[in-house]
């Protein structure tokens, strides 16, 4: 099989090729004889009923520095493609939900992974809501009297915005810390939105587990260890990727949620596990696809293509 393959994402110029998803993805795409077409998100539009896309065809190669090659600029209908990937990275912002919407459009037409229909209606942070008894203790506000009295019942708090991402904006505070209003008034200052906060796991210490599933199926997971001195664990700000399995707690929290990311069209996805419990359903742009198939050889990548050739088989 060999499949028409767009992908949406940041600029692939500046991508880490030993650590970037999307790009072990059209790795392994290309590997399969698929045929691969790169844009931005500023280059997709809508016109008299086509949602098109400016942009190129593209070949990959894993050599650092030399990782890419991209033919001449052309204007494409993303109905002719088999698959359209949403790739590009959060914030989670109304350009980044506009890009689900004209999306939304190809349905019965291509194939787009993730589903943009569920990956705007089940934004990470909100779609564990759905989870109670799996996650931690959590509030979400921007009325700082309702932020006050939760950290009054729970003590010890994380406060972070409710579209942040790559651990930016992510606060501990401590039963005692006297700067809760004056972080409400700073995040309220430069945004509407409301605010997530969450009661304190001390585990965290020990690492912040992210399991990536496959079609709703758990296919293994890597542990971020935040630095010394840190309570955020993504490596975007230092946090350190390591081998670990799967624990029972584990599978029985992707046995909850797997068959409903399955039915929505959530092919990749990556949840955040701290100790116990359940955090984060990322959707959007996952990541940690190299880091598994270093530490266990799961070609995670490969499950991905394997699920998706799959549905468009059927």
């Amino acid at each position: 099989m060999s499949l028409k393959v767009a992908i949406q994402m940041d600029p692939i110029g500046p991508v880490d090729i030993d650590a970037d998803s999307t790009f072990r993805i059209a790795e392994e795409a290309q590997a399969r004889g698929h045929q691969l077409f790169y844009y931005t998100p500023d280059q997709l539009a809508y016109m008299e009923g086509r949602v098109t896309a400016r942009g190129t065809s593209l070949t990959v190669r894993r050599v650092k520095g030399d990782h890419f090659e991209v033919g001449p600029m052309e204007k494409v209908d993303l109905a002719d493609f088999d698959v359209v990937w949403l790739r590009q990275d959060p914030p989670f912002d109304m350009g980044y939900i506009t890009t689900t919407h004209l999306l939304q459009r190809l349905s019965g037409k291509t194939l787009v992974v993730n589903d943009p229909f569920w990956v705007r209606n089940y934004p990470e942070k909100l779609l564990v809501l759905d989870f109670p008894d799996l996650t931690p203790p959590t509030a979400i506000a921007r009325d700082l009297e309702t932020i006050r009295a939760f950290r009054a019942h729970h003590g010890d708090v994380i406060l972070k915005p409710l579209y942040g991402n790559g651990g930016a904006g992510i606060f501990k505070l401590r039963s005692d810390d006297g700067n809760l209003a004056s972080l409400h008034e700073l995040f309220t200052s430069i945004s509407r939105e409301p605010l997530i906060v969450q009661k304190f796991l001390p585990a965290v210490t020990k690492g912040d587990k992210r399991v990536i599933l496959v079609d709703g199926e758990p296919i293994g997971a890597i542990n971020r260890v935040p630095a010394e001195g840190e309570t955020r664990s993504n490596m975007h700000v230092g946090g350190r990727a390591e081998k670990v399995e799967l624990t029972p707690r584990d599978r029985e929290i992707c046995d909850r949620i797997g068959p409903l990311l399955r039915e929505k069209g959530q092919i990749f996805v990556g949840i955040d596990v701290i100790g116990d419990w359940l955090t984060e359903i990322n959707v959007t742009s996952p990541t940690g696809l190299q880091e598994l198939e270093r530490f266990d050889g799961t070609n995670g990548a490969g499950l991905i293509w394997d699920a998706i050739e799959r549905r468009r088989a059927a």
